[in-house]
C-alpha cells in the first residue's frame, strides 16, 4: 500500500539536534524492506514546502553511528517522495584554519568505515554508482549562500573523512588524516551520501565544527563527548536558521548543474 505521507525535502540531523524548529503537521512511521528507520519521521511545514525530519541516532540518542540503519533511513525518505536531503552533522576539524564554530560545506568524502550496509544493489541487479562528485553541486551553492546570509563563517569546500566510531580517532590516526590534507572527521556521512545517490536523491552536507581532532598540530586536548555537545549547543541556534533559510531557497525543480536524478540509470550494469 502506498505511503500516505508526502514530503519535498528531507533533513537528517546528528548529535545534539533532535527536533526541528518548524510547524509539525504529521508523524510518519515508515516500514521499509531494510527494517525500521532510526525513529518516527516528523513531517513539518517550512514556507510552502513539506520537510521530513529524522534524527539519525534517534530522539533519545540510542543508536551509535555504526549501528544506524542507513538504508532504511534513505528508503523511508524515498517513500515519502523526498528528492533533496540536507545532511547536517557535527565534525572535528583536521586543519588549523577550520575552527570550532565554523561550518564546512563538504564536496568530497573518504570512507574509513567497515561492516556497514552501504548499497541497495545486493543483486541480482548490479549497480556501480559514481561517487566522483558525491554532493549535489546545486544544493552546495545554495547551502553556502544560506550560511553566508546567516553570518556564519563557512568553508566552501572540504573533504570529510568518515570513521567507523563509536570511538574517536587516536592521535596518530588524526595526524595522518591532517597530513593527507583532509579537512574534517565524522562518523555518519558514509554510507548516507552514496545511498542517496543510488536512489537519485540530491544530498548536501553542512558540517558544524565542534572541536579540533586529537592529532591536530600535536597540542590540542583530546576530544570528549561533553566538549562536542557543549560546542554544538552553542551553534545549534544558528544551524536551525541556516536550515530554515536553505529549505526556503531550494527551488521546486532541479537545475542543469544537478545530475543526481540521472545517476541511478547510469549505474546499472545492463
Amino acid at each position: 500500500m502506498r505511503n500516505k505521507h508526502r514530503a519535498d525535502i528531507g533533513i537528517f540531523s546528528g548529535s545534539g539536534m533532535y527536533e526541528l524548529a518548524a510547524d509539525k503537521i504529521e508523524k510518519a512511521k515508515i516500514s521499509t524492506p531494510y527494517g525500521q528507520p532510526s525513529d518516527i519521521i516528523d513531517i513539518c511545514t517550512i514556507g510552502d514546502k513539506k520537510v521530513a525530519f529524522l534524527p539519525r541516532h534517534g530522539r533519545q540518542h540510542t543508536i551509535p553511528p555504526h549501528q544506524i540503519n542507513y538504508r532504511a533511513n534513505l528508503w523511508a525518505m524515498k517513500e515519502l517522495g523526498v528528492s533533496r536531503i540536507i545532511s547536517p552533522c557535527a565534525v572535528g576539524s583536521l586543519q588549523p584554519d577550520i575552527q570550532p564554530g565554523h561550518f564546512v560545506v563538504s564536496d568530497q568524502f573518504v570512507d574509513r568505515t567497515n561492516g556497514r550496509k552501504d548499497t541497495f544493489a545486493d543483486g541480482p541487479d548490479v549497480m556501480h554508482i559514481s561517487a566522483a562528485e558525491p554532493y549535489c553541486p546545486e544544493l552546495r551553492e545554495l547551502a553556502i549562500a544560506a550560511l553566508k546570509a546567516e553570518g556564519a563563517t563557512v568553508h566552501t569546500e572540504g573533504t570529510i573523512v568518515v570513521i567507523n566510531g563509536p570511538r574517536f580517532s587516536s592521535k596518530a590516526e588524526s595526524r595522518w588524516f591532517t597530513q593527507m590534507g583532509w579537512h574534517t572527521v565524522n562518523m555518519t556521512q558514509y554510507p548516507e551520501v552514496v545511498l542517496a545517490q543510488e536512489l537519485g536523491i540530491c544530498i548536501v552536507n553542512v558540517a558544524m565544527i565542534t572541536d579540533y581532532d586529537a592529532g591536530l598540530v600535536g597540542n590540542v586536548p583530546e576530544v570528549t563527548t561533553k566538549e562536542v555537545v557543549r560546542m554544538f549547543q552553542q551553534s545549534v541556534g544558528q544551524l536551525h536558521k541556516v536550515l530554515i533559510r536553505l529549505v526556503n531557497m531550494i527551488p521546486a525543480d532541479r537545475g542543469q548543474k544537478c545530475r543526481c536524478p540521472h545517476k541511478p540509470d547510469e549505474a546499472y550494469f545492463f
